[in-house]
């Protein structure tokens, strides 16, 4: 019977099949994940995926994505950072192209931006950045407050997931925050069904927010989801701000920038696009993730108003008002008090 790779639970249910490789999607923790033979035969011969062909047809979307959505990326995470960053790491870089972007947006900065690599193209297609290292995270020889992780875990079996959590927590500052970009479950099923690509890009494993604190959480690290985003999620290690609910930790973070990070993205020779472009995108993001949140909790409070206005016409009064909202999607302040005036004036 198949077990799931990662929580280990034997809720399986078969997926589909995709190029002769069976995929599975567990109801235990909730991710979708190859053949647990197809992952072993990988794990044994890791690079087998990163071929000539493969980087023929990878870098192209690299050099796309590192001179568009993933300066973003990095722009945002300075953001959501709570240190000065000092070091920036952008963990499996591929070709480097990411280095190159950030020393033309950020050229004053170009110097705290490092990128490891453990299976590049061939060196003609490299990054020439003196911070561009061919090693495993462990032997880079620094320590980093901040990095991203982009299109790189899909890659990786649930034990090669589990060594770089050990390694990221190895170089990381206390309070070190990472922006991780990789398809989650609902994305795969969703938005992008032909994300997962065993032989082509290598796409072997799609791991749910439940998955990564399974992983991550033994390392130090507390997961961090990313409201309206089924595709990216944050792992701060050794984390002192998590008390609050995602959304309002969000926007205490990019509201209330560390001034040090600000500097850096505004205050160069490259002008302030990285900071505008920062600012922009983590607010887009999550306005429209609280925008959906709210609505769904003013459509609960109908519905109870509706509810509560039903027992008093048909004379019905309780002295203990049933909560049907959903608890996740509770307010405090202004939406709090609502809530409270409906059950007062109501029962």
């Amino acid at each position: 019977m198949t077990q799931c790779v990662v929580c280990e639970s034997h809720a399986v249910d078969n997926y589909k099949k995709i190029d002769n490789v069976a995929f599975y999607t567990c109801r235990g923790c909730g991710s979708l994940f190859a053949d647990p033979g197809f992952l072993r035969a990988m794990e044994e011969d890791s690079a087998s995926n990163y071929n000539d062909a493969y980087w023929k047809m990878e870098l192209c979307a690299a050099r796309e994505r590192s001179y568009g959505s993933s300066l973003q990326r990095v722009a945002e995470t300075f953001f959501y950072c709570r240190l000065p960053i000092t070091r920036f790491v952008d963990i499996g870089s591929g070709p480097g192209y990411l280095l190159d972007a950030l020393a033309a947006a950020l050229p004053d900065a170009a110097n705290m931006f490092f990128g490891v690599e453990l299976f590049p193209p061939e060196s003609a297609f490299r990054s020439k950045h003196p911070n561009y290292k061919l090693c495993p995270l462990a032997e880079i020889g620094q320590k980093f407050e901040a990095g991203v992780c982009i299109e790189v875990i899909e890659h990786l079996t649930p034990s090669m997931l589990d060594t770089l959590a050990k390694q990221i927590a190895q170089t990381s500052a206390p309070g070190a925050i990472y922006l991780i970009n990789s398809g989650q479950p609902e994305y795969v099923l969703t938005e992008d069904p032909g994300y997962l690509d065993p032989h082509g890009r290598g796409h072997v494993m799609s791991y749910s927010i439940e998955a990564v604190r399974l992983i991550f959480e033994p390392h130090g690290f507390t997961i961090i989801p990313l409201p309206g985003r089924h595709w990216a999620f944050l792992v701060e290690y050794q984390s002192e701000f998590i008390t609050k609910e995602p959304i309002e930790q969000l926007e205490a973070r990019i509201w209330s920038p560390v001034p040090e990070n600000v500097a850096t993205l505004r205050d160069g020779g490259g002008g302030p696009l990285m900071y505008c472009a920062g600012l922009d995108t983590a607010r887009c993001y999550l306005e429209h993730a609280t925008v959906i949140q709210r609505t769904a909790w003013a459509r609960s409070l109908q519905a109870e108003i509706d509810r509560l206005e039903l027992e008093r016409v048909n004379g019905v009064s309780t002295n203990e008002l049933p909560l049907e909202m959903d608890r996740s999607i509770d307010h405090a302040g202004l939406l709090g008090r609502a809530r409270r005036w409906v059950q007062r004036h109501t029962s």
